[in-house]
């Protein structure tokens, strides 16, 4: 291909120039002219060696031999050490066409890129893998809430449009909400909502907000943010409008969390904040973009993060230890506005499964153990723990228990008070 051989003779004197024809040790010394066409093969070859590089980067580059990605000055240091080895130099139809200052700053350049990007994209995929179908409300809506094949429900003015569900429009009086009908049968999830906020009133003359729930019960219009009060299971509130009297320590909107036992009742009127768990300010309403609130929770740990930029860069917002949740809850979201208002827009929710090792009893204990929502330590929330009541039946049953207890009480009395009169007429005979 573009060369001859001209002799058999493996020995070179001393006196003969090294070149690029004859680095082939204990072969036939070869004569060869540099073509335009040699040229193009050896670039060839250059940028297939450099696209397999690429598509082998997480290997080869973005992965020390102990098995963690590298990081930007990581990778730019094992550069340096490798080139100064200098093991270019031996590469001469290299050496031909570019300079080694230049191919040291090309692969500077490439291996950083690569290293940035790499372990974002691997985690991505990832992800993408334990994406839970059945539990996430992603486009298109096709079927919800009125095809018997959807795995969601949606209740009071919730509309459904090609790119956004809205909760409630920016009108008076409106609640609207979206539940899943599949029960929640995960134990080391993350969630990830995404919403939008917007209307046409001034900052604190708008309302109300929205609902994140996962819940024992589904499907309930009430008062808090468009479902019921004293509910059973996680919330995750965002609230636009500041009721109380009182706003020095926090600024709106304001998300926070609340675990329900069935008897908490959240306060409209100091904005939860007796039954708060954690929270944070997160300017989430007329953002240019949209909003996203991610949820993980793992080994009892729960953990909210925000990002109201739309960059993926979360920050923290909350973060709760010792929380246990039960199996079989219901997934939701919804909103409500009074006499403020403001449009609610959910464009997703997506649930993913997250793989955490464990005992292997671990995790029966648990689940037998949790059968209401609890946090361990609650008295280091300053939550206002109501003693747990007494259900319906109970109640009923409790009632009807005093109504015969009563009666039988009643006839008692009347026995013995017509045997008295009685014997009180024989005294006058």
């Amino acid at each position: 291909m573009g060369c001859f051989t001209q002799e058999h003779n493996t020995s070179r004197q001393p006196s003969e120039p090294l070149s690029h024809c004859n680095l082939h040790f204990r072969k036939p010394k070869r004569e060869c002219t540099t073509t335009p066409f040699k040229k193009k093969r050896t670039v060839v070859k250059f940028h297939l060696l450099f696209f397999f590089f690429f598509f082998h980067r997480r290997t080869f580059i973005l992965k020390h031999p102990t098995g963690k990605h590298l990081t930007p000055s990581e990778a730019a240091k094992m550069v340096a050490s490798v080139f100064s080895m200098n093991r270019l130099r031996s590469f001469q139809p290299l050496n031909n066409m570019l300079s080694i200052e230049m191919l040291r700053k090309c692969t500077y350049l490439f291996i950083i890129v690569c290293a940035m990007t790499g372990p974002s994209l691997a985690d991505d995929q990832d992800l993408e893998e334990f994406l839970k179908r059945e539990y996430s409300l992603v486009k298109p809506y096709r079927g919800l809430g009125f095809s018997s094949s959807s795995q969601w429900d949606i209740m009071g003015t919730a509309v459904i449009t090609p790119d956004y569900i809205r909760l409630t429009p920016d009108s008076q009086s409106r609640q609207g909400a979206v539940w899943s009908r599949i029960p929640f049968q995960l134990s080391d999830w993350e969630l990830k909502a995404q919403f939008k906020i917007h209307g046409q009133g001034k900052k604190n003359f708008n309302g109300d907000g929205l609902a994140i729930w996962l819940t024992k019960d589904r499907m309930l219009n009430g008062p808090v943010f468009g479902s019921i009060n004293k509910f059973t299971g996680l919330a995750i509130f965002v609230d636009t409008y500041p009721n109380a009297e009182k706003q020095h320590d926090r600024s709106f909107p304001y998300i926070s969390v609340m675990l329900g036992n069935g008897t908490l009742e959240y306060d409209h009127d100091k904005d939860g904040r007796s039954t708060e768990l954690g929270g944070c300010t997160a300017m989430v309403r007329n953002s240019v973009h949209d909003s996203f609130l991610l949820l993980r929770y793992t080994n009892n740990q729960l953990t909210l993060l925000v990002d109201v930029d739309g960059k993926d860069s979360y920050k923290d917002c909350a973060s709760i230890s010792g929380l246990r949740m039960p199996l079989g809850y219901y997934l939701g979201a919804s909103s409500a506005t009074g006499d403020l208002t403001d449009n609610h827009d959910l464009m997703s929710l997506k649930v993913f499964q997250l793989t955490v090792e464990r005992d292997e009893g671990e995790g029966q204990e648990e689940e037998e153990e949790v059968l209401l929502p609890r946090v361990d330590n609650m008295e280091q929330f300053h939550v206002d723990v109501q003693p747990e009541g007494m259900g319906t039946v109970q109640i009923i049953v409790t009632a009807i228990f005093s109504v015969m207890g009563l009666s039988v009480l009643g006839a008692v009395g009347f026995i013995v008070y017509g045997r008295w009169k009685e014997n009180k007429r024989k005294r006058f005979y």
